[in-house]
């Protein structure tokens, strides 16, 4: 769990305090190390779940502070949002059923957050990126109301020195945006694994650690859209990289690190090199009270926290990140935390990525004993950033320059060599079996987390729009995620797993057009129309130079104008403009508008369509066709659930006829065919005809 108890460094003074603490852990740490004080007599294995809370159509609750009161449990806390919660699970021993046990302490933690969620009319999910979240809930009004996160915030803006954070993320569909805080890294949530790790063995680890990140990622992708849009395998690696970036451009070739990075080099000395170049490289962004001096504690023969050094660490996201701390039975320990796992598509796929990261890395020098001499670090992190743009189908650059595809890689070296690792740890075959089958099972057939949502995205998305599709990807992952079943099992997402959706609950900003064709008002009347007439629509923004609406034109104004007696000398002495034509008083929306607010505008203004506006910018248009297809929608799916419920009738019927004795059910024919004759009978008596 990170310190709560931390804060901005509001002068220097503070800053310089804080910055001589920080130097003494070093100085504490570069002892320790020294004079072998750490716990290396048993590895140890733990996890992190990160979790999203959503409504019950499949929209982010921030609900988080509600939910963890309720629960009264001290392995969850609060993460950056309120719509986020994190677990912590409790460290096991690296041998036996470690990871059976790992698998079912969280679903045993998730069982009870669900009691919880149930109550609240919510419900959790296990995804890297949940596929519903809008801007709209990235508002600072959704940051967790304690001092830690609000510090957080404030630093990183204070560093950038920017009011906004600009994302551009390119995968099939291009994501370009301005958001106003650093809370969209609150998108990401992880199944963050942690492997404890022998001083002596730290740098070797650490390499191999870096050398596997592609083909593990690889395995485990689970976070392909973000904001309505397809972009990378794993969007999270470039979200999180540009959502805590704190370098200012400049027209000078200045190298400068991000604060989520990969690295730069191979570790050749000793975990202090990590911890010396962070804190060269990254400023100061939190302190807090420190009351040890971490020197003198080694020097006495105790345990320090070394607290200054972990609240710096926590604001310094390597991908593979070295971590300090304190075991249970009082002596210190190193750890690598695994960063790079998302979360879901269910536990135990999560638990199968974790087996595989920690097996592989336990057997890989026993086949590559120096990682450092038969592989370029530059190709390490380029295959690291390939896989996370395209999965599973992408070529990586292996030892000695070997090129093979991410897929073979898996199913010939990696897979085999974890199956080695956890052997050579003594964990149970059964584990063993039941992990890496599915991992392997999961390769072979390509049906990662990602390539599901996007398969399902593809099927669905030609009958049905947008926010449906993403509503329903979203609904089928925590529906599917309760009975645990690996992903390369799941049958593709349906529209009917959004039964009981309702429109009414969507912003503007979920079924708007944004894809949008304008004009300016220097344009002429005959330019506008043909685009009209070319994209069959019947309104069409026009926008000033720097991105402002200024007005609109209808294909009912064109028809006016080409109708009019003067048009033909207009044209000749070329004086009419768009300009001349458009409506200036135009009535508009923000993406934060309600649908059904949108809608009684549009019936009491009578327009047939609202330009969408942020910030004085257009940034999309809605129509009376957006409301029709959602209309259309749902007339569909109540059909269908109607047609559903008779059938579940008619089958309840013929189950509960069937059960019955022959001699009741010859009987209930023979009553059913007498009541008809007498039906019939009566019928005809009242209408003055003859039964025949």
């Amino acid at each position: 769990m990170g310190d709560l108890n931390v804060r901005i460094a509001d002068n220097q003074l503070d800053l310089n305090e804080f910055t001589r603490y920080l130097l003494k852990d070093i100085q504490a740490l570069e002892l320790m190390l020294k004079e072998d004080c750490f716990d290396d007599e048993q590895m140890h294995i733990g996890a992190e779940q990160e979790i999203c809370l959503v409504d019950d159509h499949g929209k982010p609750s921030a609900t988080a502070l509600e939910v963890l009161e309720a629960l009264g449990n001290d392995s969850f806390t609060t993460e950056l949002a309120r719509f986020n919660v994190e677990c912590n699970l409790e460290p096991h021993p690296f041998k036996g059923n470690c990871f059976s046990k790992l698998e079912a302490e969280t679903i045993s933690l998730l069982k009870a957050l669900e009691k919880i969620t149930t109550k609240h009319d919510i419900d959790y999910i296990l995804t890297g990126i949940l596929p519903t979240i809008r801007k709209f809930d990235l508002t600072t009004d959704n940051i967790t109301p304690l001092d830690r996160y609000y510090a957080l915030m404030n630093s990183l803006k204070k560093l950038r020195g920017k009011e906004t954070y600009e994302l551009k993320i390119e995968g099939i569909d291009e994501l370009n945006t301005l958001h106003d805080t650093a809370l969209v890294e609150a998108c990401n949530t992880s199944f963050q694994v942690h492997l404890q790790i022998k001083p002596k063995e730290f740098v070797s680890k650490y390499n191999v650690a870096m050398a596997i990140s592609a083909p593990i990622l690889a395995a485990a992708c689970n976070s392909p859209m973000l904001f309505n849009k397809r972009l990378w395998s794993e969007t999270r690696i470039a979200l999180f990289r540009q959502s805590v970036d704190t370098r200012i451009s400049s027209e000078h070739l200045r190298e400068r690190s991000p604060r989520v990075m990969f690295g730069n080099k191979w570790l050749k000395g000793s975990i202090l090199d990590l911890y010396r170049e962070d804190i060269m490289r990254f400023r100061v962004l939190l302190t807090t009270d420190i009351d040890e001096d971490a020197l003198k504690m080694v020097q006495e023969g105790k345990t320090p926290k070394l607290r200054a050094l972990n609240v710096h660490n926590s604001t310094v996201y390597r991908w593979n990140r070295p971590c300090y701390g304190v075991s249970p039975n009082g002596k210190p320990h190193l750890r690598i935390e695994n960063r790079i796992l998302p979360a879901g598509p269910t536990v135990v796929d999560e638990v199968a990525n974790a087996a595989l990261w920690i097996g592989a890395m336990n057997a890989f020098e026993d086949t590559y004993p120096d990682v450092t001499e038969i592989m370029e670090f530059d190709d390490a992190r380029a295959n690291f950033m390939n896989v996370a743009r395209h999965g599973l189908r992408v070529d990586v650059k292996w030892v000695n320059g070997k090129k093979m595809s991410v897929k073979n890689l898996l199913l010939k070296e990696i897979i085999p060599m974890a199956r080695k690792g956890l052997q050579k740890a003594k964990v149970s075959q059964t584990d063993i079996d039941k992990y890496m089958d599915i991992v392997e099972a999961r390769v072979k057939s390509e049906q990662t987390g990602s390539s599901w949502m996007l398969q399902s995205y593809s099927k669905l998305i030609k009958e049905s729009t947008k926010e449906e599709v993403m509503t329903a990807i979203t609904v089928a992952i925590a529906d599917k995620q309760k009975s645990n079943q690996p992903i390369h099992t799941w049958k593709l997402a349906t529209i009917d797993d959004i039964s009981d959706w309702q429109p009414s609950d969507l912003l503007v900003e979920e079924f708007m057009d944004t894809d949008l064709f304008t004009v300016t008002e220097d344009d002429v009347p005959e330019f506008a129309a043909d685009i009209m007439d070319w994209q069959r629509i019947r309104y069409l923004p026009v926008e000033c130079r720097d991105g402002v609406l200024g007005g609109l034109v209808s294909s009912r104004l064109l028809l006016r104008y080409f109708k009019s007696n003067s048009h033909q000398t207009e044209i000749k002495n070329n004086i009419t403009t768009v300009k001349d034509l458009m409506i200036t008083n135009v009535h508009t929306v923000s993406p934060e508008t309600n649908i059904h607010e949108a809608m009684d505008l549009m019936r009491k203004q009578k327009v047939g369509c609202l330009p969408v506006v942020a910030n004085n910018n257009l940034v999309g248009i809605i129509t009376e066709a957006n409301f029709l297809n959602i209309t259309a929608s749902l007339l569909k799916r109540i059909a269908e659930r109607r047609r559903k419920r008779r059938e579940k009738n008619e089958k309840n019927e013929k189950i509960k006829n069937a059960s019955k004795p022959q001699n009741i059910r010859d009987r209930e024919i023979k009553i059913e065919g007498v009541d008809s004759s007498q039906n019939r009978l009566e019928n005809a008596m009242a209408n003055g005809e003859e039964e025949e």
